[in-house]
């Protein structure tokens, strides 16, 4: 599952199916010079807001992407519930760096970030070989309770990333923001910096992912179920305090290495500072069969 999701943006944001969120160029920017206070960033899947410039704080509603230009936050960005905040484009130097918090409300969606490897960047003129990146910054901590999805890539965060709930249930149905490229709902922490703990319980969905993370303290995943067998896949990380996973559907410490099926897998064991526990002790099957271990997970 996670080959398919790492290409979503390739197969999905060609900025012809459909304008606004999916669309390559910028819209009417909001609030591109210096403001104070907070500014409210307002759209439409079809003609979403743009955010740039700088500002003291900002609050999505419906629609709005980082796509004109470098956006900073100089307090808190918060995506209202069953919004979507777009910041994964690498034209015009677009990135989005949040001194703050970035919270997620219930039925939102957080997309942050991309690069070549892992998520291509929503206006890369080339999808087949894509070059463009854009970097996500969040000074504090990234929060999200009960979103329908968080996906962030080439990420830094200062404090936790913690994610409660939410997820749309446990199905690959297509729903809200994700009906409109038909993919499972589902939620991904990859290529980035976490000061933090990492800490994602209750989430009912698809698919996660947490791959190639420096965690400054601990990981913990605690009563997350997801449709997908392939999930959770928990790989290559450094983590310098404790991976404690408990009461998951499932935990791997591997990636698929065919086009279907659960197997054959690629180990891509973690790198943990400290103690293993519950679920995350010993590596995940690579064959049918197998009982987990010998090895670290």
């Amino acid at each position: 599952m996670r080959a398919v999701l790492r290409s979503l943006s390739c197969l999905v944001f060609t900025g012809t199916v459909i304008g606004g969120v999916l669309a390559a160029g910028p819209v009417a920017a909001a609030g591109a010079a210096v403001t104070g206070g907070t500014t409210t960033c307002s759209g439409t899947l079809k003609a979403p807001g743009v955010l740039t410039g700088t500002h003291g704080a900002v609050v999505v509603k419906g629609a709005c992407e980082v796509n004109a230009g470098p956006a900073v936050v100089r307090g808190d960005v918060t995506v209202s519930p069953g919004s979507v905040l777009a910041a994964a484009f690498g034209l015009h130097n677009s990135s989005l760096t949040v001194k703050g918090n970035v919270l997620v409300r219930a039925g939102a969606v957080a997309l942050l970030g991309c690069d070549p490897a892992d998520f291509a960047c929503i206006d890369d003129p080339n999808m087949n070989n894509p070059t463009l990146s854009s970097h996500a910054t969040v000074g504090l901590d990234l929060r999200s309770n009960q979103p329908l999805g968080v996906i962030v890539h080439n990420f830094a965060v200062g404090g936790d990333v913690i994610q409660t709930g939410g997820g749309g249930g446990v199905n690959c149905n297509p729903q809200g923001f994700f009906k409109l490229f038909q993919s499972p709902v589902f939620s991904a922490y990859e290529t980035g910096s976490v000061g933090g703990d990492v800490r994602i319980s209750s989430v009912h969905s698809c698919w996660m992912g947490l791959a190639r993370l420096h965690v400054g303290n601990t990981v913990v995943l605690h009563a997350n179920l997801l449709a997908d067998p392939d999930a959770i896949e928990i790989l290559a990380n450094d983590i310098t305090g404790n991976l404690i996973c408990r009461g998951n559907s499932r935990t791997w410490d591997s990636s698929e290495g065919g086009s279907t099926g659960l197997f054959p897998r690629i180990p891509e064991p973690n790198t943990v500072g400290r103690n293993r526990k519950g679920q995350c002790v010993l590596n995940s099957p690579t064959k049918p069969g197998d009982p987990p271990g010998p090895g670290p997970f």
